[in-house]
């Protein structure tokens, strides 16, 4: 890379901001070199960096390890780079496995996490992989990182309340404690992210149907308001990697952009300027 384009993407790798000085971004450059330089800091970026604060602090990796929502983001994303790669492999899609499990490791690791970065037109793997990537750039970027979503906390502490109501179904005088990273978590902490997640999906959900109204196709909808709720960029059909958002309608255009005002400000710091109780004295 020149200076200038080192400079612009290790500002955009960092913040997982995934803009490139390239249409065709991180594939301009045709580096494994660059790519995993660029997924190192993007994996930088969407860890708690309270966790690298205390590592190196510490002087230790240990500290990534036990930090509980690392630990999920490593395991979740370890595991769906392998069974993606052997799956693209499979399908006969790349020639050889190590090229499958370089381009499904960039860009899970790059839409993921919820940057945007693309080393190859996603598009045209099997909607299975896609979705499975857009859905992960939702749940999979830590709270205190620069990834946007639910934040994996999120994610945690409602799948472990949901176990837990499960156990009390079956052992009513049962107590069990919800904890996250050895801190109990209350019932009303519970509710506030409960109601987020429900609040974040359903504002998927909507803005998909109204992009669909304005004449948008299913899949280009979902995944445009999926990228743009997230901030990663790209997303699939019309607006995927080898394409852009120019080719959308005026109100498709203020869709989006609300749409990522909703996905940085995580909802209800827009949505509560709308209810009345804020404009009352």
């Amino acid at each position: 890379m020149s200076w200038f384009d080192a400079l612009c993407h290790a500002m955009s790798s960092v913040a997982l901001g995934g803009f490139s000085t390239h249409d065709d971004s991180i594939a301009y450059f045709n580096s494994m070199k660059i790519e995993w330089t660029i997924m190192f800091f993007t994996l930088f970026g969407g860890i708690n960096f309270a966790s690298h604060f205390a590592a190196l602090g510490g002087r230790s990796l240990k500290v990534y390890w036990k930090d509980e929502e690392c630990r999920v983001l490593l395991l979740v994303m370890t595991c769906s780079i392998i069974m993606a790669s052997l799956y693209l492999w499979h399908k006969e899609f790349y020639p050889s496995l190590a090229d499958a499990f370089r381009f499904v490791s960039f860009n899970f690791m790059s839409i993921g996490l919820a940057s945007g970065f693309s080393n190859t037109d996603f598009a045209k793997w099997p909607l299975l992989i896609s979705l499975w990537m857009f859905f992960l750039s939702n749940v999979l970027a830590c709270s205190g990182s620069m990834g946007g979503g639910i934040k994996n906390v999120r994610g945690l502490v409602l799948f472990k309340f949901s176990l837990r109501e499960m156990m009390i179904l079956l052992h009513p005088r049962a107590v069990r404690t919800v904890k996250v990273n050895n801190r109990s978590i209350s019932e009303r902490m519970a509710l506030t992210v409960m109601s987020f997640i429900f609040v974040y999906f359903m504002t998927v959900v909507l803005f998909s149907f109204l992009m669909m109204v304005t004449g948008l196709d299913f899949v280009s909808a979902f995944t445009a308001v999926i990228a743009c709720i997230t901030n990663a960029g790209p997303g699939l059909g019309e607006v995927g990697p080898a394409h852009n958002y120019a080719s959308l309608n005026d109100v498709q255009k203020w869709l989006c952009t609300i749409v990522m005002l909703l996905g940085r400000l995580e909802i209800f710091t827009v949505l509560i300027l709308f209810t009345p109780a804020y404009w009352k004295k």
